[in-house]
């Protein structure tokens, strides 16, 4: 039973990091600010979640799982604010979307017609 538990956390460190090389590739690939800022966002946050449940099951006892889980809190919740806030001070630069997005929500909801050109 050991030995599967052991694959199973290499397994978490190596998924997680596999989904930090892909948000990388995705700052290279992607095709605007804001699509690089959710690729960032979505693999800052699963990427660091799942080497931690690896740390975690390579090394169970419950003031290591208070430790990782208080990690994930703080990762989670610093990962969608930052990112959120880069975004909408990209926004507010005038930081141009991509020419395929086809609609603007904020300049919608505040009146203005928005047709995702910047």
């Amino acid at each position: 039973m050991n030995t599967v538990v052991e694959v199973l956390s290499t397994a978490c460190v190596v998924a997680g990091a596999l989904v930090f090389s892909v948000g990388a590739l995705g700052l290279l690939r992607l095709r605007d600010f804001y699509a690089r800022l959710n690729g960032i966002a979505v693999s800052a946050g699963l990427g660091t979640a799942l080497p931690l449940l690896g740390l975690l099951l390579r090394f169970p006892s419950v003031e290591n799982a208070l430790k990782i889980g208080l990690a994930l809190v703080v990762q989670l919740a610093t990962a969608a604010v930052g990112g959120t806030a880069l975004a909408r001070a990209g926004y507010l630069a005038g930081t141009p979307a991509a020419s395929e997005t086809r609609r603007d929500a904020l300049a919608e909801a505040s009146g203005e017609e928005g047709d995702g050109a910047g």
